[in-house]
């Protein structure tokens, strides 16, 4: 198992938007019940505008045991996430985790 399906710091750092055309009752496979509306065009990952951030996707401890309960489904911003970027890097060390590299 990777360390980007198991860590979960990504998930606890960022806020995540994305296309409402991702969201499954737009035609996209993102749960309607994880997504806020931001803009008619925009929506948002459920708890990654909180303070601190943290998805409602995520369950576990990060860095520890953490999954993400639609990785099948998540938006094309965590698709695109790449472990052990420098954004990667930014998230583990805020959660006091070593960067992958």
């Amino acid at each position: 198992m990777s360390a980007c399906t198991s860590c979960g710091a990504c998930c606890a750092c960022f806020r995540v938007d994305f296309s409402v055309h991702e969201v499954d009752d737009m035609g996209g496979t993102v749960p309607a019940g994880l997504a806020v509306e931001v803009t008619d065009h925009t929506a948002r990952m459920r708890g990654t505008d909180h303070s601190p951030p943290r998805c409602a996707a995520l369950s576990g401890k990060v860095g520890q045991k953490a999954i993400c309960g639609i990785y099948e489904w998540r938006p094309s911003p965590c698709r695109e996430f790449e472990e052990g970027s420098d954004a990667c890097a930014r998230a583990r060390q805020r959660h006091g985790l070593p960067s992958l590299n």
